[in-house]
């Protein structure tokens, strides 16, 4: 495993996303919950992941509990993130609901808490208030931010008076927005990016085209898995398919070394299952050379997909059908 260092943090490139813990958008189903969960986390401890991350809202809570009792007695060995829900985030209300999510997940502390999604509504000197508040109680050790643009990210440290250690965006060879600044800001300024969705789910694993649809409502109902983008990604995936060819690796281990061969960015897929974990972590030793990594840069570059009301409008006909 290698790590990336940042703002005093340590962290595995290779982190494990948890929304699918008890959430009903996968259809992994209570068995998975049960049994499965449990398994993928005690095999990535072992393999040296040390980056978990979650949600309160992930699974109604569920997530957070899940992660909890697979973590116990290993606390010491991870560096543990969640997410407050931005719904009336005042500064009381994040520092509840950090106290909350730390018990659900049966620690004294979260290394890393973060404000899940921008809310206008609600000034950020509020919002950072609270952090600040558990900061100093000791039930924080690392404030972050989600789904911030750069000008909002440094809002909040301003607000916070302190480094926001992180934010954690949309990040892959399907979604570049990103490289604009996120990235950039991040490797200057030593903070980290935390890639999520880094396979674009699933899609650059090659498992799925306009022949073979996904099931779960987390990609059904994701503008990127309509036909005609489905279509249009089609050239990305065969030079995904055709590097990973060239290396003896899975697609989606190209996929995943792209994102973290950037510096202060690090990757928190999800994993169906204790195999697919060990091959997501596999990715974080694989070496893409110079021209691999151009190629790759330059498929994504010309993957233009469908956005907007049209393509949300072809997400709305797909329910219509089902």
């Amino acid at each position: 495993m290698r790590f990336a260092e940042a703002g005093g943090a340590r962290v595995s490139v290779i982190g494990l996303g948890t929304w699918q813990f008890g959430s009903k958008d996968w259809g992994y189903g209570p068995e998975y919950a049960r049994d499965v969960a449990g398994r993928i986390v005690e095999r990535a401890l072992d393999l040296g992941v040390t980056l978990y991350d979650t949600a309160e809202i992930y699974g109604r809570n569920e997530s957070e509990r899940i992660l909890g009792r697979a973590l116990a007695g290993r606390r010491d060995e991870v560096f543990l993130a969640t997410k407050v829900l931005p719904v009336w985030p005042t500064a009381s209300q994040v520092e509840r609901r950090g106290r909350a999510s730390a018990q659900r997940l049966g620690v004294d502390h979260l290394d890393l808490y973060q404000v899940h999604w921008p809310n206008p509504v609600v000034p950020l000197s509020s919002q950072m208030a609270g952090m600040r508040r558990l900061r100093d109680a000791g039930i924080v050790t690392h404030v972050g931010v989600s789904n911030f643009s750069l000008g909002r990210w440094q809002a909040a440290e301003r607000a916070l008076g302190a480094p926001v250690l992180s934010n954690q965006v949309q990040y892959s060879l399907a979604a570049r927005r990103p490289d604009r600044d996120l990235v950039p800001f991040a490797q200057g300024h030593d903070r980290l990016v935390i890639a999520y969705s880094p396979l674009a789910k699933g899609l650059l694993s090659g498992r799925y085209d306009a022949a073979h649809r996904p099931s779960g409502a987390a990609r059904r109902n994701d503008p990127l898995f309509v036909t005609e983008n489905l279509e249009r990604a089609r050239p990305l995936v065969e030079t995904v398919r055709e590097v990973a060819a060239a290396h003896d690796a899975t697609p989606a281990q190209v996929a995943l070394a792209w994102v973290v061969s950037h510096p202060s960015v690090v990757a928190i897929p999800g994993a169906s299952s204790v195999e697919q974990l060990e091959a997501n972590v596999a990715a974080a030793d694989l070496e893409l050379g110079a021209d691999d990594l151009a190629r790759l840069t330059a498929a994504s570059d010309a993957f233009a997909p469908l956005t907007g009301p049209r393509a949300w409008g072809r997400v709305a006909v797909g329910r219509l059908r089902r």
